[in-house]
């Protein structure tokens, strides 16, 4: 990343390592072929097919066949769900989901189709830190219950919900659990028979690939309706002809993920843990942090700012060059404040003055500094012009 710039946004999207842009540029250059043609030009695209779909299941600690490629999270969670709802409902069967109140809205809206075709919808609260228990999950079984699914890591506040607790229920009452595991995927280790679910969804472009790829890991024996009928790629699952050079890209971006995580988790940790710190005390203890102080992933920041509006702070931010986000990329068109936050219980001033910091690979402890001292300056000018800051004389350095 550009020196001058500092880019504090990677929860709604990763730069392309230059290692998996040095594979898809060949891929571009010199496998042209139809992965589906069994000629000479054919076999070898096929073949990067196959390399790719290994090195996603080997991150997942997964096997090669149970991994279906996607456009990215968003029709992975829409597969997921829909795949397994939509049969339900086309024979005249009750269907029940389980979501909860924070889930990203590719599920979120994917349960409201649903929902308007005849399922049944439980939106289970969350407590005041984001939390959620597996006993919230049991209590909400029904007879009817076909399907839960909840995110691994929130994408807002980056906590964590005790998947592998609630699949030990799921399991016993025959449900098929899915979990969104786009925010997590590079940033926790994630190994699927461990942590118990039948279907989980990834995007490459929050782990350093492309955007416009992604995978739905489905369990062996997992049966889903497919959404794109064509051609009978991805096992009849998603088909059309593959994007080979994306593929290949999420493919060496998991591969580089199966070494150095954790080491990199513990470095971007210690980043965040000095950008919160370091801010707190510029700003006299007055900001608030939301979302479980442990559990959570380990690059992700919540925060509001009393007195000032996250709209505000963006702007200011944007002209010093740093980029951070209002909440979730994916709701930033709303303007009544993060509605994860809302769900948390946050009040609607504060989740309207909140900002969503979230470090990756090429954060460094000189821009954690450097945001520190450029947004504490913008804050207490903010503070020095707002109306209802209740001291009115703010030091301004």
């Amino acid at each position: 990343m550009a020196s001058e710039k500092i880019y504090f946004d990677y929860n709604a999207t990763t730069p392309i390592d230059p290692l998996v842009l040095e594979v898809m540029a060949t891929v571009a250059r010199d496998n042209f072929g139809n992965p589906s043609s069994s000629h000479c030009f054919g076999r070898p695209a096929a073949e990067i097919v196959k390399r790719s779909r290994q090195q996603v299941a080997t991150l997942l600690r997964a096997q090669a066949e149970e991994i279906c490629f996607t456009s990215g999270g968003t029709e992975s969670d829409n597969l997921a769900l829909k795949g397994v709802v939509l049969p339900h409902l086309a024979q005249g069967r009750k269907a029940h989901v389980i979501i909860s109140a924070v889930e990203h809205p590719a599920v979120a809206e994917s349960c409201r189709h649903l929902e308007s075709l005849g399922a049944v919808i439980t939106r289970l609260p969350v407590a005041g830190d984001g939390t959620l228990t597996a006993a919230q999950v049991s209590a909400a079984f029904r007879d009817d219950t076909v399907l839960v699914s909840l995110m691994l890591a929130n994408n807002e506040t980056g906590v964590l919900f005790p998947i592998s607790e609630i699949a030990a229920l799921t399991r016993a009452q025959g449900i098929l659990l899915h979990t969104d595991a786009v925010q997590a995927l590079g940033k926790v280790e994630i190994d699927v028979k461990a942590l118990g679910v039948d279907l989980l969804s990834l995007s490459g472009h929050k782990v350093y690939a492309p955007k416009g790829v992604g995978a739905l890991w489905v369990r062996s024996g997992v049966e889903l309706e497919p959404l794109i009928h064509g051609g009978g790629q991805e096992g009849g699952l998603r088909c059309g002809t593959e994007n080979l050079i994306g593929m290949a890209g999420l493919g060496v971006a998991c591969e580089l993920l199966t070494t150095g995580m954790v080491d990199e988790g513990h470095r971007v940790a210690k980043l965040r843990d000095r950008l919160e710190a370091g801010l707190a005390a510029a700003l006299d203890q007055q900001l608030i942090f939301h979302g479980h102080r442990r559990l959570r992933v380990p690059n992700t920041i919540s925060l509001s700012v009393p007195y000032v509006d996250g709209e505000s702070l963006l702007a200011h931010l944007d002209l010093e060059d740093i980029a951070v986000s209002a909440g979730s990329a994916c709701s930033s068109g709303e303007h009544q404040g993060s509605p994860v936050l809302r769900a948390m219980g946050i009040s609607s001033d504060l989740a309207q003055g909140s900002l969503r910091i979230s470090l990756g690979r090429w954060s460094s402890k000189s821009e954690v500094d450097t945001f520190i001292e450029k947004f504490t300056a913008i804050v207490r000018r903010l503070w020095a012009i707002s109306p209802l800051y209740p001291k009115k004389t703010v030091t301004l350095s």
